[in-house]
């Protein structure tokens, strides 16, 4: 795969997404779906779709693309919502994401509230229309929609946001910031993996490789976060560094101190590794691995 012009048709894919879904839509809330979806990401959750569709089918993307470029939008849409909300002010009250004013900054709490609020109904719609693109049945179908609510509700990203928060100005053990980081991250990550696998066809264990690939890679991807927040810079992160000391968030360096973390990260990312030995085809997920590892951004 390669990973910028998969980046390019995501992006393209996403235009294509919101377009449909705000058509009818007033432009007060058109505007920050726009600005939240489109501005420039890693779109690392469509990657991960993409990557374990073709582990599993061993060949390229090229006679589905449209479809499943479409279906690799969903985790996208609900990751953009979480930046939204995450930012706001009674949350992590950020400024600035991916190195332009964050949504309600620019477009109010309010726009930006409901904004978010829009994109959860918009990646479950956007599943459902991608399914019906690639043949998918009614039970792989409602499957994949199950697997995408179940990782971003009140047992996913939402409970680990909760968490996250709650935590805040506290000390936890490597295993309750892991379980924070499981809800908060990785469990997305691992629901991108799965539904790639469940719109290939794949059987029950192949899921549960890809499944718990994703969760390892999820929190190396966490960890890695907290790394940079500590050693990046404003201009790199397009963001402001050093937020999570300021507000007292429970991170990995704080459990661990840096170097700690930075072994941490590189066995989690071993561990993820090892769940794709006997898949053949696994190459863009072995890519996707060492990119999240090896990012400063």
């Amino acid at each position: 795969m390669d990973f910028e012009r998969a980046r390019e048709e995501v992006n393209r894919a996403l235009e294509a997404c919101i377009s449909e879904e705000l058509r009818a839509a007033p432009s007060s809330i058109a505007a920050p779906i726009e600005y939240a979806v489109l501005s420039p990401g890693k779109r690392i959750r469509p990657l991960l779709v993409i990557a374990s569709w073709e582990a599993v089918r061993g060949e390229s993307v090229e006679d589905k693309k449209p479809a499943l470029y479409r279906l690799a939008c969903a985790p996208e849409l609900v990751h953009a919502y979480s930046l939204i909300h995450d930012d706001l002010p009674c949350m992590d009250d950020d400024n600035l994401r991916r190195g332009s004013p964050t949504v309600h900054v620019s477009f109010g709490v309010r726009g930006a509230i409901l904004a978010g609020a829009a994109l959860m109904p918009l990646a479950v719609g956007t599943i459902g229309s991608a399914a019906d693109g690639l043949g998918i049945g009614l039970d792989i179908k409602t499957e994949m929609i199950k697997t995408l609510v179940a990782a971003s509700g009140g047992a996913g990203m939402v409970g680990g946001q909760l968490l996250d928060i709650e935590a805040e100005g506290g000390e936890v053990d490597l295993d309750t910031l892991e379980e924070i980081h499981l809800g908060k991250t990785a469990r997305l990550l691992s629901a991108s993996c799965v539904i790639g696998a469940l719109a290939a066809g794949a059987g029950p264990d192949v899921l549960e490789r890809l499944a718990n690939y994703g969760l390892k890679v999820g929190l190396a991807f966490q960890a890695i976060d907290d790394i940079l927040d500590v050693i990046g810079s404003t201009e790199k992160l397009g963001k402001f560094g050093g937020r999570d000391q300021v507000l007292g968030k429970v991170t990995t360096p704080s459990v661990l101190g840096l170097s700690g973390a930075k072994e941490r990260a590189a066995q989690l990312g071993n561990e993820a590794i090892a769940e794709l030995d006997l898949l053949p085809n696994s190459e863009g997920l072995h890519r996707i691995t060492h990119l999240i590892l090896d990012r400063d951004r």
